[in-house]
């Protein structure tokens, strides 16, 4: 469905972000995006999303696809109507509008432009039945996890092909970080959209995902099935803190695989 060919990307014609990055996400499928702040994971979904422009980055080298379509020159609005939707980390929405007025306004920007858009509100309801108790709600004044269900919904209501998802467990506890990983999964598995996860929380992210690459330092270093991924023991050390012999070390002590990178040996 979606094709990265060694894409490079760049920011204010100076700043080199992305080296070659090449990756792919198949229909139906959720595929988890790793690696450590400033990797160059957001930046991927920009340069997906058409996002780049807004923040005068482009893409100077390789091409993107999505079902045969080069994505390279398109605007994000032409994007959107293809099936491509980007959860954007931070929880942005418009804070003074109602949760149901979030709704609507993503529902007449989405593919649909507003047809359906009684049923399609019910249908992120069902997904998410605390956001109906609070439609009329001021969404600035939501909970950081009735927002992110908030993003999710809105996201929905474009009726995405693709879903990319920014960091959707930020801030959140682990109860409502569960919470929101079943539905994730939930939404995959009923509306038939894949997703492309980025993510911190590595071990979250490959329960629910079938693949996963991870980044460092704008390159992908490391890719597989994410069951693999789940025990390979630099994954382990290095996004979930635990030895070989499974107990958990400080940053401090695993810092230096920056020097070590046994993955690109």
């Amino acid at each position: 469905m979606l094709f990265l060919n060694n894409i490079e990307v760049m920011y204010m014609n100076v700043i080199l972000v992305l080296k070659s990055v090449s990756f792919e996400v198949g229909a139906g499928c959720i595929v988890a995006l790793l690696g450590a702040n400033g990797a160059g994971k957001t930046t991927c979904l920009k340069a997906i999303s058409g996002l780049l422009k807004t923040e005068e980055g482009r893409i100077t080298e390789g091409d993107i696809e999505f079902e045969g379509r080069r994505l390279n020159m398109m605007d994000p609005n032409e994007i959107v109507q293809l099936g491509i939707v980007q959860v954007l980390e931070g929880r942005k929405m418009c804070r003074h509008f109602t949760a149901e007025e979030n709704l609507k306004v993503a529902g007449y920007y989405g593919r649909n432009r507003g047809l359906g858009l009684k049923d399609d509100i019910e249908a992120v309801y069902a997904y998410f039945p605390r956001l109906k108790d609070l439609r009329h709600n001021t969404s600035g004044f939501l909970s950081g996890g009735e927002q992110q269900m908030l993003l999710i919904g809105r996201a929905m209501m474009a009726h995405p092909k693709l879903m990319l998802l920014d960091e959707p467990s930020l801030g959140l506890s682990p109860v409502l970080v569960e919470e929101i990983f079943r539905i994730i999964k939930k939404i995959n598995a009923e509306e038939g959209a894949s997703v492309l996860l980025v993510e911190q929380n590595a071990i979250m992210a490959l329960n629910v995902a079938s693949h996963g690459y991870v980044m460092e330092n704008g390159r992908i270093v490391l890719e597989g099935p994410a069951d693999k991924l789940r025990d390979n023991e630099d994954i382990k050390e290095f996004y979930l803190g635990l030895s070989q012999l499974g107990q958990r070390k400080s940053y401090r002590e695993i810092k230096h695989y920056r020097r070590r990178k046994r993955w690109l040996a």
